[in-house]
């Protein structure tokens, strides 16, 4: 029977008439007198507009980024890791900023583009890509490995083969098996035989997977989707933050042979220790690090959120299938091979004249160029490097073949300080950072060794820490106690210093020295907003503290007297 007639409608409100009739709804078109719709041709109309919107858009073509054809890495320390504070091998909680260049072949239209071999330890948010014609629309970061926990999950529901060995006979039968359950305590298949445990059978067995499951790739994957209407191949940039780094500089001070006198000079030398926790290494890799306190308040290891290679743990109870009884328990795994010697990187000092001679003549080193980045120091190195996979690497930064410094004795006495006997000196190589004096170049924080040669080579006499020390600062290293140089300092007031903080207490301190030489004691007084000195000419003030530099001669001693009150008593 004919529909009622329609008035006319444009396209759009016909298909807005369709979508009420299917739902049931009163049209939104007028009838008109001159047109009828006939039952049959409104069914056909429907269906082709459900047809329409059925369909679903052309799906996205997955695009394999090449692998990269340049790299930059960039290290940062550890923010929050101070002088004194080794680098932390198990856990680095320093970053890098990875710069790569990989090649991409896009086809027209929309695409998802995946980079393969990313740091697991990426921070996805801070992920920058640059070259793509039509820009990026949507960023996304695999959350799940290859690994036998994934292969399994992902193959839930299909089928593999399973391989087992009678152990008696040596023979191999593989049968097609449908896997039932997820790996999450133990595997359950579904062979003809009926529903059985991986592992469980007591017979030495395994699982062949056709193929990889979608989505799984045995290195981290970083994907964005993207649009190009002509599609071509583009070289494009990928560029973001990754958590697990750390770097520090070693140094490494040699005291020239003759130079125990006031005035000495030294080789300087030293290494950057690079710290990859990453399970990707950067091949032929542009290398810079950054030194300096970094502002950082983002917390990069919760946002880096490395992707997880499960493992396969595998639980059997009971043992055995529901087709077959429970066989005689398979033994046990043969004991875990010994673990292989830890290697470590080591710098070998050699005593031999000649040796070292021959070193420095015939080997190139290596120095990192310095560059300003605000108020932080970048050093670039001038080949590329390797950062390896799980990895410490050093490689040479400063060289300096004659640092002229002094060496200096330190002993402090205050009114609070009253020995009962003489106590060792301390040690102190103290140096300008110019290049008057041998040097002229930024200092990154780090530990430092001091040898001194002697007849049967050079021998380790301190360690110390060093801190940041820019171009012009005052270098002081501290390297141990001496066993030649001591000081006593003495009280002589009887009175209590916080009942009479106007009145001058009497001081004295006696110096001995035991070497062949003479030698130079700075002595420190306390801080200068402390206390008040009398009796002592060219004391001064080096970092808020009062000092006083005197000489003692070779095996002799020096006797020294003063006095001492409180900053701002008067009277």
């Amino acid at each position: 029977m004919p529909l009622p007639p329609l008035r006319h409608c444009e396209r759009s409100e016909a298909i807005q008439g369709v979508r009420a009739v299917r739902a049931g709804l009163p049209r939104g078109c007028a009838p008109r007198n001159d047109e009828t719709l006939s039952a049959t041709g409104l069914t056909a109309l429907v269906g082709l507009v459900a047809l329409a919107l059925a369909t679903p858009a052309a799906a996205r073509e997955t695009v394999e980024a090449a692998a990269p054809s340049s790299l930059a890495v960039t290290l940062y320390r550890d923010p929050a890791r101070g002088v004194d504070d080794a680098m932390n091998r198990q856990r680095p909680r320093g970053f890098a900023m990875i710069t790569e260049t990989r090649q991409v072949v896009l086809p027209p239209g929309e695409s998802t583009i995946r980079f393969t071999g990313v740091a697991e330890g990426m921070v996805a948010v801070s992920a920058i890509v640059t070259g793509l014609p039509g820009g990026t629309i949507e960023k996304n970061r695999n959350a799940d490995l290859l690994s036998p926990a994934a292969l399994v999950d992902g193959t839930l529901g299909n089928r593999v083969t399973v391989t087992r060995t009678n152990p008696a006979t040596g023979e191999a039968v593989a049968e097609d098996a449908v896997v039932r359950t997820r790996a999450d305590g133990g595997i359950v298949l579904e062979t003809s035989q009926g529903f059985e445990a991986v592992r469980c059978s007591g017979l030495p067995e395994k699982l062949t997977f056709e193929r990889v499951p979608a989505g799984l790739s045995a290195q981290p994957v970083f994907s964005v989707d993207t649009r190009d209407p002509t599609g071509g191949t583009y070289d494009v940039q990928l560029t973001y933050l990754a958590w697990g780094f750390d770097w520090q500089a070693n140094y490494v001070a040699t005291l020239a042979e003759g130079g125990r006198g006031d005035r000495v000079n030294m080789r300087l030398m030293s290494w950057v220790t690079l710290l990859n926790d990453n399970g990707q290494s950067f091949e032929n890799a542009e290398l810079l690090v950054v030194a300096g306190k970094l502002n950082v308040v983002s917390d990069f290891q919760s946002l880096a959120a490395p992707p997880d290679a499960r493992p396969l743990s595998l639980t059997c109870f009971p043992i055995g299938s529901t087709a077959a009884g429970t066989p005689i328990p398979a033994p046990p795994p043969p004991p875990m091979p010994p673990p292989m010697p830890m290697m470590s990187a080591a710098i070998v000092v050699t005593g031999s004249r000649v040796a070292r001679a021959s070193y420095e003549a015939n080997t190139p080193v290596v120095v990192m160029g310095e560059e300003a980045l605000g108020d932080l120091k970048l050093y670039r190195a001038p080949e590329r490097v390797t950062v390896a996979a799980k990895g410490l690497k050093q490689i040479a930064f400063l060289d300096m073949l004659r640092v002229e410094a002094r060496l200096l004795y330190l002993a402090g006495c205050t009114p609070y300080d009253d020995d009962d006997e003489a106590v060792p000196t301390g040690m102190m190589l103290a140096t300008v950072n110019d290049k008057r004096h041998g040097l002229g170049a930024a200092m990154p924080m780090g530990g430092i060794a001091v040898f001194e040669p002697s007849s049967s080579g050079e021998q380790l006499v301190g360690e110390e820490s060093l801190r940041d020390y820019a171009v012009g600062q005052d270098v002081e290293i501290r390297f141990g106690d001496s066993s030649q140089v001591f000081a006593q300092c003495v009280r002589s007031a009887d009175f209590d210093i916080g009942q009479h903080p106007t009145r001058w207490n009497a001081m004295h301190t006696v110096l001995t020295n035991a070497n062949p030489h003479a030698v130079t004691v700075r002595i420190g007084f306390g801080y200068s907003g402390s206390w008040q000195l009398r009796g002592l000419r060219g004391t001064r003030i080096k970092d808020g503290e009062v000092i006083y530099e005197v000489t003692v001669p070779a095996n002799g001693r020096r006797e020294l007297r003063w006095e001492s009150r409180q900053s701002g008593a008067t009277g």
